[in-house]
């Protein structure tokens, strides 16, 4: 497993209180972050795990996923947000979404147990991220679920681009592959239910080649291109190209190679 050492300033809660407003609260990411497409996968597999229940979605940002699950199935869950950005805070609550500001190692849950914990590309940021899914564990009714979804380590893109992905970040601090996400999950205590790839963008790994470098790209930047990669999927007359790139992305997630790993473990 790769993991940062010693730790960047951008590891920090500081860091993602500042990120906030320029870059959570920017229009093109709230644009992509609150379309309907934008969670298909993450709410297929949460509705197949749990068709109803509390759901807590730990680094929350602005509530989106919260929002999209309320939104759909409107009476089959209650939603609880954990986020440290108190610009992102004030914006998911203005959207009806219930958010605490705590961290989800100390807050007091007043007895309180939920049937989803859900980690929605969070564990790549924490220093101990073994803290917080042990804590997820305690917090669970037994039958109850955490799932997770992280960068591949062993992507496509990781393998060509190396150190000139543009997810290769300073707030990055672990790599995970396949069977270190499974050790860490397994080690809190839960058992394996399903795991497997999801998301690949072909827009970002040809942007990236062609770019040739580590410098990094801009908040601003990866915000545009979430809208830009909104507008496609929304696209009727790209529908076709969707079907395609779907087939491409199940059989890298096959290979092991799709842009992010998700993993969804049962509390006994």
């Amino acid at each position: 497993m790769a993991f940062a050492s010693p730790l960047p300033t951008e590891a920090s809660e500081a860091y993602y209180d500042q990120l906030g407003r320029p870059y959570y609260l920017s229009p093109d990411k709230l644009a992509g972050d609150y379309a309907a497409v934008r969670f298909e996968r993450e709410l297929r597999l949460l509705r197949r795990l749990c068709p109803a229940g509390s759901v807590l979605d730990v680094g929350c940002s602005t509530g989106a996923f919260l929002y999209q699950l309320g939104q759909r199935w409107p009476r089959a869950y209650q939603g609880l947000g954990i986020e440290v950005s108190g610009a992102a805070i004030d914006y998911a609550r203005e959207r009806g979404v219930t958010v605490t500001s705590e961290s989800l190692l100390t807050h007091d849950f007043q007895g309180a147990a939920f049937d989803v914990v859900t980690f929605w590309a969070v564990l790549e940021h924490l220093a101990d991220p073994g803290a917080f899914v042990r804590r997820a564990f305690e917090i669970l009714r037994p039958g109850g679920h955490c799932v997770v979804l992280v960068p591949n380590g062993k992507s496509l893109a990781m393998r060509w681009l190396g150190a000139n992905y543009r997810y290769v970040l300073p707030q990055h601090v672990n790599y995970f592959e396949a069977p270190t996400l499974e050790r860490l999950l397994v080690g809190a205590g839960f058992q394996s239910v399903a795991k497997g790839g999801s998301h690949f963008n072909p827009l970002v790994l040809w942007q990236d080649w062609r770019r040739g470098t580590n410098a990094g790209v801009s908040e601003n930047e990866r915000a545009e291109l979430l809208r830009r990669t909104t507008h496609m999927k929304q696209a009727a007359w790209l529908r076709p190209a969707k079907v395609a790139l779907g087939w491409v992305e199940r059989a890298l997630a096959v290979a092991g190679l799709a842009d992010n790993l998700w993993w969804a473990g049962r509390k006994p």
